[in-house]
């Protein structure tokens, strides 16, 4: 066995009892997963400061001197403690521990040197540290100046496993594996990159001397983490390739039949260019996994309803497959008025569709009377069996599980061909790894007639001017969504809700039918309501956000958002995007307090300037940064990225992909040695990985 995948438990400083801590609360079981454990932070302790020097607010300090005395306040009911002064011939800083007491007294004598490591809080004027760190120095010695790292330990081990015994451990690690760590590089990736060997690379992330140091190693192991995660999606995506796929080279009367009598406006360039990458795609005879990037309203719909009628005319089913009920029955309502007069049997299946009408939709899909099955995740229930699956079509994926996408796939002997359409433009960075395997198609422009959406931020004391603009709205004979954050009435929160919205609404505009739309609602209440707006019966749709996608009414001019500081830039676009789609101008208003921070008024700002969804989306991982995005930018990625961020580290990530993109072409076949390292250490790195071929 490798010395680095060794128990931790034979590791000096260890033993079987810290061992069983170490793997129940920080999940280290091995050296390799020690020394990848890395540090959250670093406390600068290449400078020793003087007593006289310290001053309010600063950050963890280390200061040389001796104890002067200890002292034990009397205690009245309060928590024991444990007083002591402590000098370095330039003043004096009081010590103080809660914890420990008698082991503090044992330890620490009065008079002996002492190095102190903590941070300065002031009372009165006079510094104090509370549960300093402390280091005994031998006498003469000499400080060691370093940048000590901070590791994240659970509460649990408060008292058990402190900073300074994770840190001694980890340094006893490195030495052990010094001259038996084996590179998980190739020496020509390292050179060509200018990259650090890997043993100084651990050895500068845990331990650097100082910055220039740590940057090096991170930039290392950075680059690393980055090349194994796109060799991975670049292999299966190679893979992929060569892997049979349905042939559909005929194009038939089902299509010519939409295009010549039921196409409702012409294509525009963006959509022909799409429809003609995908009947390449079917022609090829391998898989097709497509993504197709549009903004909301660019008839992402219509180019996946021409892309259908290919595969049924190639005697193929197909199914779409959407995130929620509403958007669903959107698509089969939106898709039946397009193929009016056409022979094709299209068919909705939900949860909410039950007993008689539910079996024969089973039994019609199952001898292939049904050609296209809309559906939200009822379609991938094992009784829902198809004739001859060779084509899915998945609405806004990043809704959906990558076990409940694979068990679609699983509906025919060979994978079908799958299109994934996203309405939230994403940014280079993440389309490139998140869909890394997958090929890419962009629809940048709106059909013809779409006039762009006007965006208008108004605080909550312009009212007057706001009810002014609905209530022309309204008297022109449109409709009006107006979005809460929340259902009802919190006391945690002094948001406005739509509970209460709906009950002043119906006050504000008497003469007008209003509706409520929301989560909670049974689905067949929120088709009906959904029904009456559709239809115009109802004038003003009182909503959550439960209307962000799939929801269409041309007739509706504007989109009212309350507390719209409340909604991120992705969502708001999204909540926009529901107006506009008929011939008359459309507005976005956008509803907040007039206090906001320089963030937030930035978020709405961008929002005012433009309506183009590739620009928002940038502006967006700009603003929020790795932080917020991490958990969707990074979930379901087939590596734990411990170092890297996909969306910090964008233009490494462009260098990783080039790198590995050379050993996959150099390489395809796995067989070279001088890449022997990578297939090993991605084999290795695998155990970890998701199943990357069920991802989407």
């Amino acid at each position: 066995m490798d010395i680095i995948d060794q128990e931790v438990k034979y590791l000096k400083g260890v033993g079987p009892q810290r061992a069983e801590l170490l793997k129940k609360y920080l999940k280290i079981s091995t050296n390799r997963d020690l020394l990848y454990n890395f540090p959250y932070k670093y406390i600068d302790r290449t400078e020793i400061m003087k007593i006289n020097n310290l001053v309010d607010g600063m950050d963890y300090v280390q200061i040389k001197g001796r104890i002067v005395d200890f002292i034990e306040p009397p205690t009245t009911g309060r928590k024991k403690r444990l007083q002591a002064t402590f000098t370095d011939g330039t003043g004096f800083v009081e010590l103080v521990w809660f914890n420990g007491l008698k082991y503090i007294t044992e330890q620490y004598k009065v008079g002996q040197e002492l190095l102190i490591l903590g941070r300065p809080s002031f009372y009165n004027g006079r510094p104090s540290f509370v549960h300093p760190e402390i280091e005994q120095l031998k006498q003469n010695a000499e400080v060691k100046k370093e940048m000590s790292p901070r590791y994240h330990l659970s509460e649990k081990l408060e008292g058990r496993i402190s900073q300074r015994q994770i840190s001694d451990i980890t340094r006893n690690a490195l030495e052990l594996i010094k001259d038996r760590i084996r590179e998980t590089l190739p020496q020509s990736i390292i050179s060509e990159y200018k990259l650090q060997e890997i043993y100084a690379s651990l050895w500068g992330m845990h331990f650097p001397k100082n910055s220039n140091e740590l940057v090096s190693a991170r930039y290392r192991l950075k680059f690393e983490e980055l090349f194994y995660l796109q060799l991975e999606i670049l292999r299966y995506s190679h893979q992929r390739k060569q892997s049979k796929g349905f042939y559909f080279p005929k194009i038939g009367h089902l299509f010519h039949g939409f295009y010549e009598n039921n196409l409702p406006f012409e294509l525009t360039n963006a959509q022909k260019r799409v429809v003609k990458e995908v009947r390449a795609d079917f022609a090829s005879g391998k898989q097709m996994n497509r993504l197709i990037q549009g903004d909301v309203g660019s008839g992402k719909t219509l180019v996946a309803l021409l892309c259908a009628l290919i595969a049924i005319d190639n005697g193929y089913q197909v199914c779409m497959m959407a995130p929620t009920e509403i958007l669903a029955e959107q698509h089969f309502k939106t898709l039946l008025e397009f193929t009016t007069g056409l022979p094709i049997k299209i068919e909705l299946l939900t949860s909410s569709v039950k007993g008689k009408r539910r079996n024969n939709i089973l039994e019609e899909l199952y001898n292939g009377e049904i050609n296209l099955l809309i559906g939200t995740h009822a379609v991938i229930e094992p009784n829902v069996k198809f004739n001859n699956l060779g084509f899915c079509i998945i609405d806004e994926q990043h809704r959906f599980g990558v076990k409940q996408r694979a068990t679609l796939w699983e509906k025919n002997k060979i994978p079908p061909h799958i299109l994934v359409m996203t309405a939230t433009p994403i940014p280079r960075t993440l389309a490139m790894t998140l869909y890394g395997d997958l090929d890419v198609s962009v629809i940048d422009e709106l059909p013809p007639g779409r006039k762009p959406i006007q965006t208008r931020h108004y605080y909550f004391n312009q009212n007057s001017n706001l009810l002014n603009v609905l209530n022309s709205e309204l008297a022109k004979g449109r409709q009006i969504y107006i979005v809460y954050p929340l259902i009802e009435e919190n006391e945690h929160s002094d948001l406005l809700d739509l509970e209460n919205g709906y009950e002043k609404i119906c006050k504000l505009f008497p003469q007008y039918k209003v509706s409520k739309l929301h989560g909670k609602m049974k689905p067949a209440e929120k088709e009906e309501e959904m029904k009456k707006f559709a239809s115009a019966e109802t004038h003003i749709l009182v909503a959550t956000t439960v209307i962000e996608v799939g929801v269409n009414v041309p007739n509706a001019t504007i989109m009212l958002i309350q507390h719209a500081e409340r909604f991120g830039l992705a969502q708001l676009h999204q909540l926009r995007g529901r107006v506009g789609r008929g011939a008359a101008n459309s507005y976005c208003i956008l509803l907040t307090p007039f206090e906001l921070s320089a963030h937030t008024r930035r978020r709405m700002e961008i929002m005012v300037e433009t309506t183009d969804g590739f620009i928002i989306a940038e502006e967006d991982l700009k603003l929020r940064g790795p932080g917020d995005l991490e958990g969707t930018a990074q979930s379901g990625l087939p590596i734990d990225l411990k170092v890297s961020n996909i969306t910090r580290d964008a233009d490494l990530m462009a260098l990783a992909r080039q790198a590995a993109y050379q050993v996959i072409q150099s390489d395809p076949n796995e067989q070279l040695p001088q890449f022997a390292v990578c297939w090993q250490q991605l084999k290795l790195l695998k155990k970890q990985f998701a199943n990357y071929s069920e991802i989407s």
